[in-house]
């Protein structure tokens, strides 16, 4: 039984829930191996279509654990990391991911929100990337897909904290919305997604990456077309698309 995180899936839709809410879900080794074995046990149930990372209690994630962390570099241990590598094992599912940002969102625990497909928050959510002010690079691979160089920049070299609608403005995130509307925004977007085709959803997720990442995506959309068309999935889903505006089968 994980100690801190909870997990759900209810109507194609697995739902993780960082739960340290006496450290506003600062990430430690122990949540990340758990972060870790969800991403797994989600990724291989097919009744799980999209995937919600949430935070308990107001706050996303305010981080890393910094005591851990600190002990371990006393201990000689330099590469320590467990936050990275569960951001790196969210980042590497193949289903659709949603952050859903309430609170803050800062350092480890905004570089979870980045590895995330979209990122939904409240107008009281908070972003900081204080990499750089720790004599750490965090960040700087994933921000320039996300707001562009210039603006990666300045807010790795600044450390400074991003706002909810300011988020939204640069294009840190795709919603932000008041804090009432927060829970059936997040809702509300999820299961659309969740009506989709999983098998169309994991081709163009894997297409739009290799887009943004130099890979051949116009070879890769080929090669889903070639597929996906003309399948049982596709056949159903189309032919009741059809049905639906046509009125005919």
């Amino acid at each position: 039984m994980p100690e801190f995180i909870t997990t759900t899936k209810l109507d194609g839709i697995g739902r993780l829930v960082l739960n340290r809410p006496d450290k506003r879900n600062a990430i430690n080794e122990p949540m990340a191996s758990e972060i870790i074995e969800c991403m797994a046990d989600f990724d291989s149930d097919p009744t799980v279509i999209v995937i919600i990372i949430e935070g308990a209690e107001g706050s996303f994630c305010a981080g890393a654990d910094m005591s851990e962390a600190n002990a371990a570099y006393r201990r000689g241990e330099r590469r320590f990391n467990p936050s990275q590598e569960a951001a790196n094992r969210v980042g590497a599912s193949q289903k659709p991911t949603i952050a859903a940002i309430n609170g803050p969102a800062y350092g480890a625990g905004a570089a979870l929100a980045c590895a995330c497909d979209i990122r939904i928050c409240s107008d009281s959510s908070r972003f900081r990337f204080p990499g750089a002010e720790y004599g750490l690079v965090v960040g700087a691979a994933a921000l320039p897909q996300i707001v562009g160089g210039p603006m990666a920049k300045e807010l790795i070299f600044t450390s400074r904290v991003i706002h909810g609608s300011e988020a939204k403005d640069i294009g840190l995130v795709n919603v932000s919305v008041p804090e009432q509307a927060f829970n059936s925004q997040v809702d509300e977007i999820a299961l659309q997604i969740a009506q989709a085709s999983p098998l169309a959803l994991k081709w163009s997720k894997a297409t739009i990456n290799a887009s943004l990442n130099g890979g051949d995506a116009s070879g890769m959309e080929v090669q889903a077309d070639l597929l996906l068309r003309g399948g049982p999935d596709h056949q159903s889903r189309f032919g009741d698309a059809t049905k639906k505006v046509t009125g005919k089968n």
